[in-house]
């Protein structure tokens, strides 16, 4: 079994290298310009650092934070050379994620005592929602886990029929209705199915719609209020699915949907096609909360339970 999770983590950091290529690269080149023929860290590099982390997409108060800790540390050494700074980036980073809160799983695994656990996934159309929603039905049952899925975003159909399409692949049922049907009695028959068939995991898709807070807070209330009808402490979960690749516009998705609905743990998608990975670092800085998944690649396996340790190690690896 040892040799088995050995290989299997193996793969896993595998993917994770291949699927932060992009931003590995970018982020890598731009503070290697940003400390090129200095020996000491002055205010030049540190500026020129600054420089790289905004570009990177950590955002400008990430930024603000890293480099004031880095300043401090330098300012105990005066002679601190541009060889350390690398580690020095490195600590305060994963510093970042680590002040953050952790949801404190490993692997596709819930909570003892919650089942049905029941997770509620809200996110602006187009950001990978669905397809989040698909993969985690998939390795939840990979797991060994039983799913149920809700089609609780009856305001487009093809939302519906996408999530139908994911079920198929994922092989596990899902509650539907027609197209404009109630959001809230759909939430209501599938948490009410998942709780007669004594499901481990339901995953409840909604309409993603930022156009009128109000009209989104109202909704959403209503979808949380009929689940606790049937299990009083769901949802158990209020998962944000966001668009790394959007860089500073996924903080603002987040910053919206924070005032309109109590997020508990985020999915960042699409982080295989941009070198915008820093966002994660800015993400998990400003909300404290968090990051659950990160979606780095196609495959269903391309989803992966968001490791702090692993992604802060493959920022910084050079290619061998």
């Amino acid at each position: 079994m040892s040799f088995f999770n050995k290989l299997f983590s193996r793969e896993k950091k595998e993917s994770l290298d291949q699927g932060l290529q992009k931003t590995k690269e970018s982020f890598l080149s731009k503070i290697g310009r940003a400390i090129a023929g200095k020996s000491t860290v002055d205010t030049e590099v540190l500026d020129n650092l600054e420089e790289a982390l905004v570009s990177a997409d950590v955002g400008v108060d990430t930024t603000v934070k890293i480099i004031d800790r880095i300043e401090q540390r330098v300012a105990k050494d005066k002679y601190l050379g541009t060889s350390e700074l690398s580690r020095l980036l490195k600590e305060e980073i994963a510093a970042i994620l680590v002040d953050a809160p952790d949801s404190g799983f490993r692997e596709f695994d819930v909570p003892a005592g919650k089942k049905p656990y029941v997770i509620m996934v809200v996110g602006v159309n187009g950001v990978g929602k669905t397809t989040t929603i698909g993969k985690l039905a998939y390795n939840f049952k990979k797991a060994g886990k039983s799913v149920l899925l809700g089609a609780a975003d009856t305001f487009r159909a093809a939302a519906v029929d996408q999530l139908t399409i994911w079920s198929e692949r994922a092989d596990v049922p899902i509650v539907k209705q027609q197209m404009g049907s109630d959001p809230g009695a759909v939430a209501f028959d599938t948490v009410q199915s998942g709780a007669a068939r004594d499901v481990d995991v339901i995953i409840v898709d909604t309409a993603g719609r930022l156009h009128n807070k109000a009209h989104l807070m109202d909704e959403l209330g209503k979808i949380k209020r009929v689940m606790k009808k049937v299990i009083p402490d769901a949802p158990h979960e209020v998962l944000l699915v966001l668009d790394g690749s959007t860089g500073q516009n996924a903080v603002e998705q987040a910053r919206q949907f924070t005032a309109a609905t109590e997020v508990t743990a985020l999915a960042i998608t699409k982080l295989d096609g941009t070198a915008k990975g820093g966002v994660v670092l800015a993400i998990a800085n400003q909300f404290k909360i968090p990051v659950k998944y990160i979606g780095i690649g196609e495959k269903m396996e391309d989803l992966q339970v968001f490791d702090k340790e692993a992604f802060v190690e493959t920022l910084f690896s050079l290619n061998d």
